[in-house]
């Protein structure tokens, strides 16, 4: 959506908020020897203390309140009785709606005990999407996006997984630009625009550039089983720096 007033932004900012929050609670509520269903219950008993509802179950009829991908899961992995061990990588992915706006989030967890190896992986997608919302301002190409994330990936080591991009959302969970790409895809010259309101959600890996569909139908793994991690914040696009619409 692009934003038209004011009470656009307030009602962002609420559903943004919520999610960023619902994101927060389920992360730190992480432990080994629990089952994803029983965080996405978490999850989805903190949205609903809230007056919010699941986006993926509204949108899709996904089969959770929240998408949990674990290691190399990198997306829209389905709650379930997976046990979460020590050493796991877990992804969250937190989006809802709350009178009729929709805000979208996530972030990568290490499970203690943490590998050097998992937390730079962290560190560096962390750093990823921070570049890329520097960068991004009316009037710049969306190519911004994935030429910030390509600058702290590629010298780190890692690769940008493809398929998997930002998108635009507001009154609805996926809107236009459907296609934010995370790499340096020169034919992605739409203008970003005032007001314009899209995720920004680079997925880095140690290996795979490309994804694989797991056999249930929804979950999205690397094609080569190595680690995923990825961040991803809802921004409105302004002249200046972009304002973060599910920071908390």
């Amino acid at each position: 959506m692009s934003i038209e007033n004011e009470q656009d932004i307030i009602a962002l900012m609420r559903i943004g908020r919520i999610v960023g929050l619902t994101l927060q609670h389920m992360g730190a509520a992480i432990q080994p020897g629990m089952t994803t269903a029983e965080l996405d219950e978490i999850g989805a008993a903190f949205l609903a203390q809230h007056g919010a509802r699941s986006a993926p179950i509204l949108a899709y009829k996904f089969p959770g309140h929240t998408c949990i991908s674990i290691n190399d899961e990198a997306a829209h992995g389905i709650p379930g009785n997976r046990v979460i061990q020590p050493g796991d990588l877990v992804n969250i992915d937190v989006s809802a709606e709350l009178d009729g706006y929709f805000a979208d989030t996530g972030g990568s967890f290490a499970v203690p005990p943490v590998t050097s190896e998992k937390q730079r992986l962290l560190e560096t997608t962390r750093k990823a999407l921070n570049a890329a919302i520097n960068a991004v301002r009316a009037g710049q190409p969306l190519y911004v996006i994935g030429k910030a994330v390509e600058k702290i990936a590629r010298p780190a080591g890692y690769s940008i997984l493809r398929e998997l991009g930002g998108h635009g959302v507001g009154r609805s969970l996926h809107e236009p630009p459907h296609a934010v790409p995370h790499y340096f895809n020169p034919r992605a010259h739409e203008r970003l625009t005032e007001g314009m309101v899209l995720t920004i959600e680079p997925f880095l890996t140690t290996g795979a550039t490309h994804i694989k569909k797991a056999s249930d139908g929804w979950t999205l793994r690397t094609s080569d089983g190595s680690l995923a991690a990825q961040y991803e914040h809802t921004v409105i696009i302004t002249k200046d720096r972009p304002i973060l619409v599910t920071a908390v």
